[in-house]
């Protein structure tokens, strides 16, 4: 197994714990936001937190986005006294958001070449979903954040 490899079992074993935390039956895209957020050290992690986004950051912005999403519909949390999720009782699956942000990760580099920046990047070139709208909440320029990340994978291979 290579350093990469073992590091994406990381990554999806705590996006998993989210998902869980979260009462989801799948591992989404901002599961594993969350996970690459909380991975101290990591070039992802730097990336996010030069812009202000750390894990509590990052789930400060989703859980607007979900208080956003409910008000679209007419429902205000702050009107109603809603529970908070109960712990997934079973193990989460790949979700098709996260399916898609590994794709899009696989496919930028080859796979020796693998870095966390990359699964970074696969998550911010989604153009729908819970993490662009989370990231546009929080006023977060997605499109200047990724070409952030590019330009650090450049420099990092040079």
């Amino acid at each position: 197994m290579s350093a990469f490899d073992k590091y994406l079992h990381g990554v999806i074993v705590r996006a998993m714990a989210e998902a869980q935390d979260d009462g989801s039956e799948t591992i989404d895209a901002h599961h594993l936001l969350l996970s690459l957020a909380a991975d101290q050290g990591s070039t992802a992690q730097q990336v996010l937190a030069s812009v202000g986004l750390d894990r509590a950051a990052v789930r400060e912005a989703l859980d607007r986005e979900f208080e956003h999403s409910l008000s679209m519909v007419g429902v205000s949390p702050a009107a109603y006294d809603l529970p908070g999720p109960s712990r997934a009782s079973q193990q989460p699956k790949m979700g098709a958001s996260a399916r898609l942000a590994l794709e899009r990760s696989f496919s930028s580099a080859r796979k020796k070449d693998l870095r966390s920046a990359h699964l970074l990047l696969g998550i911010l070139q989604a153009q729908i979903g819970t993490v662009p709208r989370a990231l546009a909440l929080a006023g977060i320029d997605q499109a200047k954040l990724a070409d952030r990340v590019r330009q650090t994978l450049i420099s990092q291979e040079q």
